[in-house]
């Protein structure tokens, strides 16, 4: 009896066991997605965690984009108050206001003494080379200068016809604004990026002119034109650049997402606002494909040469930064290329000061080159998550690390398109764009005009008063270059 009720007990055991292996089998998918489920949910708060504390110090963002109150890092404390008092601190040689050459005064008032403060005996008024100076600078008030041109009708003592003065286009302009003020206009909102509004105003309160927001609109498609002999002269000087800088950014055309991406040379800066930034639109803006071209690992950028690339240093140090954020191997990873980095620049500048010639920065730069290249790669093969793929995109773009040690006058860094985007970039935080085509061109048009005029010594008023006076005479437009030429 007792061996019947094991072996009944044994056989009920061995059928709730079979059960729970079923159920156990049943359950093993839903266990699996979990898991999965699981796993790319700590990825995915990996990845947003890390999103949330990029900044301009480890990731692509402007500098305008961080919050106040930090060094570029979200949340980061201030830093400590020193004991140095605010302002000009003792020894510190100070600056003040020069005073305007004597060529350049308007007006002199000399002031003599009237007598000995001795002996009180009545002095003549005699020039003193050495005389104290003393200016006041004042702006007189502004008015507009009106020319105004009248068709006058005649009646003909013979036949008694009344005859008018014909409309001649030579004579009379086509527009009721002249010149330098189509160049002020032009200044306000394409270059100084005062809103239509308050350029109205401004021009109102300023200079006596009323001018309303559709003649501004007006005016600016006439500067526009005006300035395209030039802009296209600056075109072609980039196109000729032995080195160029070259970057991009987001803009909006009501409320369309484009791209704007800048050229820049040591010699003119161009703009050029596309469809996007994809390599079939990009590739025409770059023309002949001369020269070496310093930039980010841009994809869209892989049809110029890379044995003629210099990719910005400035980029990698910032994602190597972003490595040293992780938890993991990429930390210490990311440390000892954040090193290296640190090595690179310090040689760097000491070659621009002069502190190295040229044989002794390029031999000191060849151990850095052959350790960083094999952490790149130690890196790539060690599958990291985030990490690995980076560092194996890098190497493809070895031959683009070390371009501004082999060659002459050739920046590690992009910081020079970067500056040029800048203003571009805040332009369209406050204004969130342009609204049509004609908007996009005045602007890039505008902005051609005033960062080569500034590498070239321009006044740009002037510069766009000469070519609102060509354009209306239909003559030559002025050069950019003239200078250079």
């Amino acid at each position: 009896m007792l061996l019947e009720a094991l072996q009944r007990r044994i056989a009920e055991l061995e059928v709730a066991l079979a059960a729970k292996d079923a159920r156990s089998r049943e359950l093993e998918p839903l266990v699996a997605a979990l898991i999965t489920q699981i796993a790319a949910l700590t990825r995915q708060v990996s990845e947003l965690t890390e999103k949330l504390g990029q900044n301009s110090r480890n990731s692509h963002l402007p500098p305008s984009s961080d919050p106040p109150g930090g060094a570029g890092t979200p949340g980061s404390k201030p830093r400590a108050k020193g004991d140095r008092k605010r302002g000009g601190q003792r020894g510190h040689r100070g600056s003040r206001r020069e005073l305007v050459p004597e060529a350049q005064v308007n007006e002199i008032v000399d002031l003599y003494p009237a007598e000995c403060e001795n002996c009180w005996t009545v002095l003549p008024e005699v020039s003193d080379a050495n005389a104290k100076r003393y200016q006041l600078v004042e702006v007189p008030p502004l008015l507009p200068h009106t020319t105004e041109w009248r068709r006058h009708a005649v009646t003909c003592m013979c036949c008694g016809r009344r005859t008018r003065a014909g409309y001649d286009e030579a004579v009379i302009p086509a527009s009721p604004f002249g010149p330098r003020l189509m160049g002020m206009v032009a200044l306000l909102t394409g270059i100084y990026h005062v809103s239509r509004r308050k350029t109205a105003k401004l021009l109102s309160d300023l200079v006596g002119v009323p001018i309303s927001l559709g003649a501004i609109s007006a005016v600016e498609a006439r500067v526009s034109d005006a300035v395209k002999p030039a802009v296209d002269e600056a075109w072609t000087r980039v196109d000729g650049a032995t080195v160029k800088h070259t970057d991009g950014t987001s803009w909006l055309k009501a409320g369309t997402l484009l791209a704007l991406w800048t050229i820049a040379s040591t010699a003119a800066t161009v703009f050029k606002i596309v469809a996007d930034g994809s390599r079939a639109t990009l590739e025409p803006l770059y023309g002949a494909l001369r020269g070496i071209l310093v930039s980010d690992r841009a994809k869209a950028l892989g049809f110029w040469a890379m044995e003629r690339r210099q990719i910005c240093w400035a980029h990698l140090l910032r994602k190597f930064v972003s490595f040293t954020e992780r938890d993991g191997p990429s930390a210490t990873l990311g440390h000892d290329l954040l090193n290296y980095t640190g090595i690179l620049f310090e040689y760097w500048h000491d070659y621009k000061a002069g502190k190295l010639d040229q044989a002794t920065f390029r031999a000191w730069m060849a151990p850095v080159r052959a350790q960083v290249e094999a952490l790149l790669a130690r890196a790539a093969a060690a599958n990291i998550d985030r990490v690995s793929g980076s560092c194996a995109d890098m190497l493809t773009h070895k031959q683009a690390l070390w371009t501004f040690v082999d060659r002459d006058g050739v920046e590690p860094t992009n910081n020079h398109a970067e500056r040029e985007l800048r203003a571009f970039v805040l332009w369209r935080k406050r204004s969130f764009g342009a609204q049509s085509d004609r908007g996009n061109l005045f602007a890039e048009r505008l902005m051609t005009i005033a960062h080569t005029a500034r590498k070239q010594g321009q006044d740009v008023l002037t510069f766009l008063t000469g070519c609102c006076t060509a354009h209306a005479a239909g003559t030559r437009a002025p050069s950019l270059f003239t200078a250079v030429a």
